[in-house]
């Protein structure tokens, strides 16, 4: 069959199409590599590229033979691990009481090389052809559309997100989560965006060719939407979500309603846009899983921001904190969007290098920087000045943005406390997690920063905005005071004071790859927990036949405060996955053992 002129569809475990020019094929999808016996049938001599659509086993079980045969292969940058790193995905994923339904066990039995990942929202010549990648998640929540214009029309290979008009090629794989039908939502927010690249031609996985794509999608979407309401006591407004993203807090103030964490946007009068944090935009339920391909960052809110703001470029973005539902769409962003990365310095050493860090929440990449802010010095950006605050309690790496808009005073306080707390309300309102580096005072010194500070409007991450008075700012105090009062209560800190973690050593990097006998570099913080200065040391502790230097380090530490230790830790030959290194704290004559550890691959 030929959808159009050079563009062939071969039949196989899924339907593989072949771009041809020049002798030379691209083709979307692989299926089981049959399609490589064939091609002098299409006119063509060599596969240059093979662009997939997802990572299910039908559209790829075969590539190995792509390596063999010479082709580039390209994946989408959410599933990448579920080719070249699969092994490890079948090491680690859950297989007992487990609650995450995604289908990625139909994945690669064996990992594949592959040259890269397709780039998402841009157009990048493959073969002779020039082809747009579109996030459609709904089948998987990393698939992709490649979107290529062939003799003035448009054609759109969609993978699974559709298999004729009114019908997907599989409910089952729709269900990420326990109870949840996350794809199928995801399904309808993509054929929106879909529909309005206006596609003459949809070639789907599994099916023939659309030739009306706006009845077929409209038909899905009808159906789809029935299935998920019926399954709820109250309707979907998809198109509304999809349509009308963002609340007006005032004028030049937006929040974001559909993004996790939420969003906001400060907008100028020259026509940009500054985010403050920009993690999982449109959102139709908490992501699954742990692994890179359960999160999906896209940019589905920028098109109505442009429609309806006068928004022409997004300049700047700067996050509250680290986490990854607060930054996970950022690397997206500069790459499409050319935005600048603005962060205060503690936020941004654990942003740009993650594997020094044992944090939750960390981001699967490095986000680089591009300026970096000193906390108390007010910045300018446009018409605006914007102040970031030290704001440790939730998360040590954290900061407040203080501005002024449209006449208020704002604070964005990012993950803190809950801004929703109304008297007599039975609500958690401090957001504490000890393994965010939680300390016994962050809550009573964050509550002084506001009371100093006096916002009218304070936003957060994962709260309604909220009208500051006394009243909320006289509880942040009391509710910073009582939960440092009963630290102190509980823990025996006048004895040994290792601070509300409980641990008196770190080690960084705490993710290490080296190659086998290549030495690496580890620094050891210690704290001393007791009142009066001592002699802290720290042995580091290897795998056996692993050598360092030195053994172990010792310095007089002021009481209750922290040094840091350099050591050179050197492998064996011998490859190996997340061998642990630890560090032994001894405080004068009281031995500690072992407080902390690191992992490293040797490969």
């Amino acid at each position: 069959m030929r959808p159009a002129d050079g563009v062939h569809l071969f039949r196989d475990t899924c339907n593989v199409y072949v771009l041809v020019r020049d002798r030379d094929a691209v083709l979307i999808d692989f299926g089981d590599g049959a399609v490589l016996d064939h091609l002098a049938d299409f006119g063509a001599d060599r596969v240059t590229d093979v662009l997939v659509t997802h990572h299910h086993r039908d559209q790829v079980q075969g590539l190995h033979r792509a390596v063999t045969h010479g082709a580039r292969i390209w994946v989408p940058p959410a599933e990448r691990d579920l080719f070249d790193r699969v092994d490890a995905h079948w090491q680690q994923r859950p297989l007992q009481n487990y609650y995450d339904l995604r289908q990625d066990r139909f994945s690669l039995l064996e990992p594949v090389a592959v040259t890269g990942t397709v780039p998402e929202y841009r157009t990048r010549r493959f073969g002779g052809f020039d082809v747009t990648t579109i996030p459609t998640p709904g089948h998987t929540a990393g698939s992709v559309t490649y979107l290529v214009d062939v003799d003035g029309r448009r054609l759109a290979f969609t993978g699974d997100l559709i298999h004729s008009a009114g019908k997907v090629w599989s409910l089952a794989a729709t269900q990420w989560s326990y109870t949840a039908l996350e794809g199928v939502k995801s399904t309808v927010l993509s054929l929106y965006d879909l529909g309005a690249r206006a596609p003459d031609l949809v070639l789907p996985s599994h099916g023939d060719p659309i030739d009306d794509p706006p009845a077929a999608f409209d038909l899905l979407e009808r159906r789809l939407l029935a299935f998920n309401d019926s399954r709820h006591d109250k309707p979907w407004d998809a198109r509304g979500q999809w349509e009308h993203p963002f609340e007006e807090l005032s004028p030049h103030l937006l929040r974001n309603r559909t993004s996790f964490a939420t969003s906001y946007v400060l907008l100028s009068d020259t026509g940009g846009a500054l985010l403050i944090d920009f993690g999982l935009d449109m959102i139709v339920n908490l992501p699954t899983g742990d692994d890179r391909s359960s999160r999906r960052p896209w940019l589905p809110s920028l098109r109505p921001l442009r429609r309806d703001y006068g928004v022409d470029r997004v300049e700047v973005a700067i996050p509250t904190h680290y986490h990854d539902d607060h930054v996970a769409g950022f690397n997206l962003l500069r790459e499409v969007e050319g935005t600048r990365v603005w962060s205060a310095g503690t936020v941004a050493d654990v942003l740009a290098t993650p594997s020094r860090y044992d944090l939750p929440c960390l981001w699967y990449d490095p986000v680089p920087v591009d300026r970096v802010l000193e906390t108390g010095r007010p910045v300018r950006w446009h018409e605006y000045e914007l102040t970031l605050y030290p704001l440790p309690g939730h998360t040590l790496y954290a900061v407040a943005i203080a501005f002024e808009v449209d006449g208020q005073r704002v604070v964005a306080t990012g993950d803190q406390q809950s801004t929703t707390w109304r008297p007599g309300e039975r609500a958690e309102i401090l957001n504490l997690q000890y393994k965010n580096r939680f300390r016994i005072d962050d809550f009573t010194r964050s509550a002084a920063l506001y009371r100093k500070l006096r916002p009218e409007l304070m936003i957060s991450g994962h709260w309604e905005p909220r009208r500051v008075d006394d009243a909320y700012l006289d509880l942040l105090e009391e509710k910073g005071a009582e939960l440092a009062r009963m630290h102190r209560e509980l823990l025996p800190l006048s004895e040994v004071d290792f601070e509300a973690e409980g641990f008196g050593a770190w080690l960084r990097p705490y993710q290490v790859t080296t190659a086998p006998g290549v030495p690496f570099g580890v620094e050891a913080q210690a704290r001393n927990p007791f009142a009066d200065a001592d002699e802290v040391t720290i042995a580091l502790v290897v795998p056996h036949g692993w050598r360092v230097a030195p053994a172990s380090a010792t310095a007089e530490v002021p009481g209750r405060a922290t040094e840091t230790f350099e050591f050179v830790v050197t492998p064996t030959e011998s490859p190996c996955r997340r061998a642990r290194i630890g560090a032994d704290l001894t405080v004068g004559a009281t031995r500690f053992g072992q407080h902390a550890e690191a992992l490293v691959d040797v490969r």
